[in-house]
C-alpha cells in the first residue's frame, strides 16, 4: 500500500469509529470511501458492530458493501444517522467539490439526508479556495447536452465534456458530466444558484454547508477539522 493509500485508510478508520450499532449509514464512493465500507463490513463480521444498514451512493459502492456483508437499502425519506464520503477539494469552511468519481448526484441526494456528514481525505485535498486544483463536475441531462453546454459556457467558459474512451462518460443515472474550471474570485454560493437554474443541469459537485467535520490524514497524523466559518 502506498503512503497516500495508507493515509486515506487512516482517515477512513477515524470516521468509522463514530459509527454505532443500529445506525443507517450513507456509504460514499471512491478510493477513500472504499476503506470506510470495508472497515464497517469487517466490524459487522467481527461483531464489533451489529444491525448497521448502508445506503450506497453508487452502484460500485452498493456492490462493495454487499460483498463485505453490509445490508444495503435504497434511499428513502428517513434520515441517515451518518454519511461518510471522500472529497476532491476541501475549503477551510468545509465546503467541498465532489464528483470526479462521477457519483455526485447520488452522493448529494444521500448525504443531504444525513444527520452527520463526515468527510475523509488525505492532505492533498485541502485548498484555500474551491476550484484551486480540481475541476467542478456538473451533471447534465444527455438529451440536448450540447445546448446545455452552450448555456454553461456563458457562466463558466473554461471546461469540457467528460469522456470515457471515445464516448461521452455516462453516470449511474444516465447523464453526462461537464468538468468546468472555476475562476479565482468567484462567489461560490452565487455560482451554485446560477448553475442550478440553468436548463439541462441536473446538479453540481458543489457540496456547500453540508459537512460537519473532516478527517484529513497527513504524514504526521490525522487532523479533525470543523468548519472555520
Amino acid at each position: 500500500m502506498s503512503d497516500l493509500e495508507a493515509l486515506k485508510k487512516e482517515a477512513a478508520l477515524r470516521a468509522v469509529a463514530l459509527v454505532q450499532s443500529g445506525m443507517r449509514v450513507g456509504l460514499g464512493t471512491g478510493s477513500t470511501a472504499k476503506y470506510a465500507i470495508e472497515e464497517i463490513g469487517r466490524q459487522l463480521q467481527s461483531g464489533e458492530l451489529r444491525d448497521v444498514v448502508g445506503v450506497a451512493t453508487s452502484e460500485a459502492s452498493d456492490a462493495l458493501a454487499r460483498q463485505v456483508g453490509i445490508p444495503v437499502e435504497a434511499l428513502d425519506p428517513r434520515p441517515l444517522d451518518i454519511a461518510i464520503d471522500g472529497a476532491d477539494e476541501i475549503a477551510p469552511n468545509l465546503d467541498l467539490i465532489k464528483g470526479l468519481g462521477g457519483a455526485l448526484l447520488r452522493e448529494k441526494l444521500t448525504e443531504v439526508q444525513a444527520r452527520r456528514f463526515l468527510v475523509i481525505a488525505d492532505h492533498t485535498k485541502l485548498v484555500t479556495r474551491l476550484g484551486e486544483k480540481s475541476a467542478l463536475p456538473i451533471e447534465i441531462a444527455r438529451f440536448g447536452f450540447l445546448s446545455t453546454i452552450e448555456r454553461l459556457r456563458e457562466v463558466l467558459p473554461a471546461g469540457r465534456l467528460r469522456h470515457s474512451g471515445a464516448q461521452p462518460y455516462v453516470t449511474d443515472n444516465g447523464n453526462h458530466i461537464f468538468d468546468a474550471q472555476i475562476p479565482e474570485g468567484q462567489d461560490i454560493a452565487a455560482l451554485e444558484r446560477t448553475l442550478k437554474g440553468l436548463l439541462g443541469v441536473v446538479d453540481t459537485g458543489l457540496f456547500l454547508g453540508m459537512a460537519e467535520r473532516a478527517f484529513v490524514a497527513a504524514p504526521d497524523g490525522v487532523t479533525e477539522l470543523t468548519p472555520a466559518r
